[in-house]
């Protein structure tokens, strides 16, 4: 009987080990998701300001920069300067 209630303590726990392991990552990806958004929508305006044709590669791989310079310096300004520049060497 011991045994047995051993294993199921065991069982629960790495249960919730597991469980708070996907929350995280759920969150991380909900948080890229909605980062991801409002940079496309914000990269869009400012090409259609500046009267250039919308590209969604160009997009998308200025937010992809934007996301990773911004998860690495935890700085707005820098992370979307950095990455702009990044963008019109690219055209």
């Amino acid at each position: 009987m011991k045994v047995s209630k051993y294993k199921l303590f065991i069982l629960v726990n790495l249960m919730i080990l597991f469980n708070s392991f996907n929350s995280y990552y759920l969150a991380q990806t909900k948080q890229n998701s909605i980062i991801k958004l409002f940079c496309l929508q914000s990269v869009k305006d400012e090409m259609l300001k500046a009267e250039m044709e919308y590209s969604e590669e160009i997009a998308n791989k200025t937010c992809e920069c934007y996301y990773k310079e911004f998860t690495q310096t935890a700085s707005h300004q820098d992370a979307k300067t950095k990455c702009k520049l990044q963008a019109q060497d690219g055209f």
